[in-house]
């Protein structure tokens, strides 16, 4: 079974895709969301003159050779496009074989926890406080993060002050009993961050995210080893000799790979494994309610070192979180602080016909 045709459907947040193979199945995937447009553009530049007439069931070699064929352009963008290929691949095997993906990579249909993730600078402690304790009780979530910093601040806080404001008080309000997580961004010196966690530290805080710039992973390290509660990272981190690197020095205590970002479910599943060698658990980094976070389900189901929680992202149409208007029925819903992996073959989604509509369409086909 070869693959004939590839598809895009794209605005510039968001791209889907569509392989089709040459006896008419097929998948759907995602690339990675922002800058979508410019991403399959990539795809059918870059990704797909090298997948069409291979193997559609047998392809993660097809995956690898796509990054050394294209030797010259490594990074990000390829990579991103890369994914929207392996996830549509993954979606139609599960199809085929009539099994969800977790299944297909040896977990099993099922509830997750999940911990409400805000994405928010631009917001005072009482309001956030307000609205995670809201999402506590009338959701049931048990795990919540929150921002401190500013996104690559230099040590500069989003105003001044807020950090050490917002921290205490977020925590205070939640209460005992549930998980609290900080994400710094890339923030912080390695002096900064280990002031900042001594304060986490003090205050329930289990889990510091990218505390430090995430492509300086000697300043990572320091922090890591300063610190008693987890520090983690890695969700921008797309090359496999990056991941060797952030795994071989231990330079975090949970690995936190986007699947979108990365090049799709079997790259992340190497990262996976090469973190599990080591006994380091993997919480994947899934911000949005594209396609990532439902990617991010099946392998959390699959994984013998899964983290201890999904990431949800609470936010509403100020970032576009999109899951309402992306699929036919929404695959996100929340129960008693849990989201729930069904049976259905592949990722168990129908995208919504009319945001196809609405998107730029392009398609690469086998000569």
């Amino acid at each position: 079974m070869k693959i004939e045709k590839i598809e895009t459907f794209t605005n510039r947040l968001i791209g889907f895709v569509r392989v089709t193979t040459d006896s008419g199945e097929k998948g759907w995937g995602q690339v990675s969301t922002y800058n979508a447009d410019i991403t399959c553009e990539v795809l059918h530049r870059q990704v797909a003159p090298h997948a069409l007439g291979t193997n559609a069931l047998d392809f993660g070699d097809t995956i690898e050779l796509i990054g050394e064929r294209e030797c010259k352009f490594p990074g990000t963008y390829l990579r991103r496009a890369t994914a929207g290929l392996d996830t549509a691949l993954w979606d139609l095997k599960g199809k085929i074989e009539g099994k969800p993906v977790t299944s297909l990579i040896g977990g099993s249909p099922g509830p997750l926890r999940a911990y409400a993730s805000s994405m928010r600078r631009d917001i005072a402690p009482e309001e956030e406080a307000d609205r995670l304790c809201r999402l506590r009780d009338e959701k049931g979530f048990t795990a919540f993060k929150w921002r401190v910093g500013k996104e690559c601040g230099r040590d500069v806080d989003q105003w001044p002050d807020r950090t050490e404001t917002i921290v205490p008080y977020v925590s205070k309000a939640l209460g005992d009993g549930v998980s609290k997580l900080v994400d710094g961004n890339s923030g912080f010196s390695p002096e900064r961050a280990i002031e900042v966690g001594r304060m986490l530290e003090d205050n329930g805080i289990s889990h510091f995210e990218e505390p430090c710039p995430y492509w300086e992973y000697a300043w990572t390290k320091q922090v890591t080893d300063a610190l008693s509660i987890d520090v983690t990272g890695g969700e921008q981190d797309c090359e496999i000799s990056a991941w060797k690197t952030i795994i071989g020095m231990r330079s975090v205590d949970v690995v936190q790979p986007d699947i979108l970002y990365l090049g799709g479910l079997s790259r992340t599943l190497q990262v996976a494994r090469m973190a599990a060698e080591v006994g380091l658990p993997c919480t994947p980094h899934s911000a949005n309610h594209g396609l990532v976070t439902l990617c991010s389900m099946h392998l959390l189901r699959a994984l013998p070192n899964a983290g201890k929680y999904l990431e949800y992202s609470i936010e509403g149409p100020y970032s576009q979180q999109w899951a309402d208007e992306l699929f036919v029925e929404r695959p996100y819903d929340v129960v008693d602080g849990k989201v729930e992996v069904t049976n259905a073959p592949g990722w168990g989604i129908e995208v919504n016909p009319t945001f196809l509509q609405a998107t730029t369409y392009a398609v690469t086909e086998r000569d």
